[in-house]
């Protein structure tokens, strides 16, 4: 008798533990005009390419003072075998990994111009590749997971005519072994319909 009362308070105290929410979101960065996007795709994230502009000019303030105006004009995550659509433009030139079996991404940082473009997109995995994309000027920002072993899952932010304006980050644990690996269901509730 005593023993089940033991096993009934044991198994009653596991049930009041909190549990431990499996996803995490950064907040997104960056002016924020323009389409919203959010990525989607069945599985892991295997693959990134990122588009970047050079546009090199001179502002005119008091005097010539020379700014690189370089943003992050596209990207595409791969899922498994398939590509995602292009969010923003392929315009540009191409920054591309392929991620190896069982790598993922576990950081996205960069910088922002508060007025326009995310202007630098570094993407680094759990193995210490990274990639990167632009020039690291204006405004830092580092997004991470919340909890240990969750990955990149979904990017999401907004892009004009010209460029991404702004980005976060969706982080969760992928099951490999089971289905349920889709990220269109958490994509499509992310991303604010414009009427």
């Amino acid at each position: 008798m005593f023993l089940i009362l033991v096993v009934t308070m044991f198994l009653a105290g596991c049930l009041a533990l909190p549990i431990k929410d499996p996803y995490s979101y950064s907040s997104a960065v960056g002016q924020g005009g323009g389409t919203p996007f959010a990525s989607y795709g069945e599985g892991r994230i295997t693959a990134v390419r990122v588009w970047e502009t050079n546009n090199n000019y001179y502002y005119y303030y008091y005097y010539y003072n020379y700014n690189s105006n370089n943003y992050i004009s596209g990207f595409q995550l791969r899922y498994g075998n398939t590509w995602s659509p292009v969010f923003g433009n392929e315009v540009g030139e191409k920054q591309e990994m392929d991620l190896f079996n069982d790598e993922a991404i576990v950081e996205v940082s960069g910088k922002y111009n508060p007025a326009d473009y995310i202007c630098y997109l570094v993407l680094t995995t759990n193995m210490g590749r990274t990639l990167s994309a632009g020039m690291p000027n204006q405004v830092s920002f580092n997004f991470y997971p919340s909890n240990m072993g969750n990955e990149l899952r979904i990017l999401s932010g907004r892009f004009n005519g010209a460029g991404i304006t702004s980005i976060g980050a969706h982080w969760g644990f992928v099951d490999m072994e089971g289905a349920g690996n889709s990220t269109l269901g958490t994509a499509l509730e992310t991303v604010t319909p414009i009427y």
